[in-house]
């Protein structure tokens, strides 16, 4: 009995194994990480396509126009073939009887939909609901009225969802473990209590001690060059996180170590097609301030866009802005100032790492 069951038993748990890795396996999503598919009826989306727009299509110079984002609206019945995309939304009202409204009010849990009808959300974020690495964002309200208002209201809050969640598919393209230049990661840890992630052809091109700051630059006299620089101030207090106080700081920080070899030329911040804009960020669980604009060189020969965060560490008492720019006459600098916008965010301190981490860098010095 027990060798004719044995088989029989193995092919059972075979199958229900091979089952449950079926439904739990998900594929990549796919497409451009700049495309969110908009799901939605065509009448309702024709009524919120300004504020939608407004909110994902906003325009950043580079100083060539560029859009954060592009929606495409779809309808409902072509979901099935869109489940795969990277960037997906689903626009609806309560008190409509539109098809993609009510496919939203029968996919969310009822306590969700009472929230939403009480006014404490509009917005529901699902992460790798149907493909890896994917975002789904209901934004669903009671009326078309008070979506608008909504959507208004809370445009940070829905863009921020997918500049995070794109940031992290970029960081998993450009996080490789094994050329990491460890280094370069172990001596700043080491001296100045503060790490972060350097690619491989990145170098260290000033440490200065003395004044707190680090000069990182990759592609020196080349078509596409970055600058990245960590500069500290001690004993600091909040009176230091506003616009005035940020821009200060940067244009004295560049004037005095960003200058050509016979320091007749220097950067520092332009306003000549816009002022820096400085935003609320969360910086991996930290309150800091974003700030983004252009910079110039004193001659007008050229320029280019930077982005920086500038939060206060409570524990060690500093001040601190991370920064990077970005030199590339040639190209469009979205891609590439989003791609030193993630190198910044590995930023961590060594309060922030783990013990293992510290003693796996600090090996590195040995």
């Amino acid at each position: 009995m027990k060798k004719t069951h044995l088989p029989f038993l193995f092919i059972i748990a075979t199958l229900l194994l091979s089952l449950f890795s079926c439904t739990n396996s998900q594929r990549p999503a796919i497409g451009n990480d700049d495309d969110i598919i908009v799901i939605a009826d065509s009448a309702l989306y024709y009524e919120l396509e300004a504020e939608m727009l407004h909110v994902f299509e906003k325009i950043i110079y580079t100083p060539q126009p560029e859009n954060l984002f592009n929606l495409m609206r779809e309808n409902l019945g072509k979901v099935r073939n869109l489940k795969s995309r990277k960037n997906i939304i689903f626009l609806g009202a309560l008190d409509s009887d539109d098809k993609t409204s009510q496919y939203i009010k029968g996919s969310l849990d009822s306590s969700v939909t009472e929230m939403i009808a009480s006014g404490k959300e509009f917005f529901i974020n699902k992460n790798d609901l149907w493909a890896k690495n994917q975002l789904v964002m209901f934004i669903v309200g009671n009326s078309v009225d008070e979506l608008k208002k909504n959507i208004l209201k809370g445009n940070e809050e829905l863009l921020y969802s997918f500049r995070k969640t794109s940031n992290k598919r970029l960081f998993s393209q450009l996080y490789k473990p094994r050329l990491e230049n460890k280094k370069i990661e172990a001596e700043l840890l080491s001296k100045y209590g503060w790490t972060m992630y350097i690619q491989p052809a990145v170098e260290l091109a000033k440490s200065d001690s003395v004044n707190n700051f680090v000069w990182l630059r990759s592609g020196r006299n080349r078509d596409i060059e970055r600058w990245m620089f960590v500069h500290w101030i001690e004993n600091a207090n909040a009176h230091y996180l506003n616009q005035d106080s940020l821009s200060s700081i940067r244009n004295r920080v560049t004037k005095k170590y960003f200058r050509v070899s016979d320091d007749s030329v220097y950067v520092d911040i332009s306003h000549g097609m816009s002022k820096p804009m400085v935003t609320q960020a969360n910086l991996n669980g930290r309150y800091a301030l974003m700030c983004q604009g252009f910079w110039k060189f004193s001659d007008q020969s050229g320029g280019g866009p930077f982005i920086n965060y500038s939060f206060l560490d409570e524990k060690t008492g500093r001040f601190y802005m991370i920064d990077a720019s970005v030199f590339a006459p040639k190209y469009y600098k979205k891609k590439l100032i989003q791609r030193a916008d993630v190198i910044l965010t590995s930023f961590k301190t060594i309060d922030e790492l783990s013990e293992d981490r510290v003693e796996t860098l600090l090996d590195e010095l040995e």
